[in-house]
């Protein structure tokens, strides 16, 4: 074959990462196209870091589109039929246990907003990340399972305010001007609200606020740089929206507790 009707290579992906504490496996899948089907053995707690877009039918026989939520809970019952498939898929948080987990009900959910499981999240995360001999896995685990038991009482995005459609259309705004000073203003604007009542419902739709979604958004996106191209540093800090490459290695130290160079190394790797 010749080189010119070779298929492209992948894109290169971050490793999954994963780790087995007693009866638990935790594991961090990197944001990535999928398409998967499959019916659950294990019940599971997702939780999703980024937006999501694509198609499922969980417990269903009906296909429809669906957008996950940032900074959203899931959890899927054991023998739950599931389909999903994404284009670009997100970073996503996965904790099961061996002997199943004794949750009650046998429904499906996502979209959960729970400010307690978005911290035990990001605090797992940052611990896969930095590859941590100190994590107390099995605590969180089972505090992360604490929260979807009292999943009856959380909530999801307001309707009128941040749906998920307009969720998706801020989304394609920030990437679009990602290298730009975005401000608050601006993303408020967009939806034609004002600035406070913005901040409110924001926080309430995706349990952050919006100038901390905004660098969540750039860290993603200097993830997959980090992934994808060759270029520098100090050139993936300014096409995300960074002062500096230094500014964007402390966003990274502060929020995913690795360097821009550690991330780059373990792809590498």
């Amino acid at each position: 074959m010749s080189l010119r009707h070779r298929p492209p290579p992948l894109p290169a992906t971050e490793p999954v990462r994963r780790v087995e504490a007693g009866p638990w496996t935790i594991e961090l899948l990197p944001g990535a196209a999928y398409a998967t089907r499959y019916v659950a053995s294990q019940a599971a707690i997702g939780f999703a870091f980024d937006s999501q877009s694509g198609l499922h039918a969980i417990g269903s026989d009906r296909v429809q589109p669906f957008l996950a939520t940032p900074n959203s809970l899931a959890f899927v019952p054991v023998g739950c039929d599931v389909l999903s498939e994404s284009a670009a898929g997100g970073e996503y948080l996965r904790v099961v246990h061996a002997q199943g987990l004794a949750v009650p009900g046998e429904r499906a959910f996502n979209n959960r907003i729970d400010p307690p499981a978005i911290r035990l999240a990001l605090q797992i995360r940052r611990a896969l990340l930095s590859a941590s001999v100190d994590a107390d896995w099995e605590a969180w685990a089972h505090a992360l399972t604490e929260r979807v038991i009292g999943h009856t009482g959380l909530s999801g995005p307001l309707k009128g305010s941040i749906t998920a459609a307009r969720l998706r259309l801020l989304d394609e705004f920030i990437d679009a001007e990602l290298a730009g000073p975005l401000s608050v203003q601006a993303l408020a604007g967009l939806l034609g609200l004002s600035e406070g009542f913005f901040i409110r419902a924001f926080k309430q739709a995706t349990g952050k606020s919006p100038h901390s979604y905004l660098i969540d958004r750039r860290l993603t996106t200097a993830r997959a740089r980090l992934r994808d191209s060759s270029a520098s540093l100090a050139e993936i800090a300014l096409a995300c929206g960074f002062n500096s490459q230094a500014h964007m290695a402390t966003a990274f130290r502060q929020r995913l507790g690795v360097s821009p160079v550690q991330l780059r190394r373990s792809v590498d790797a």
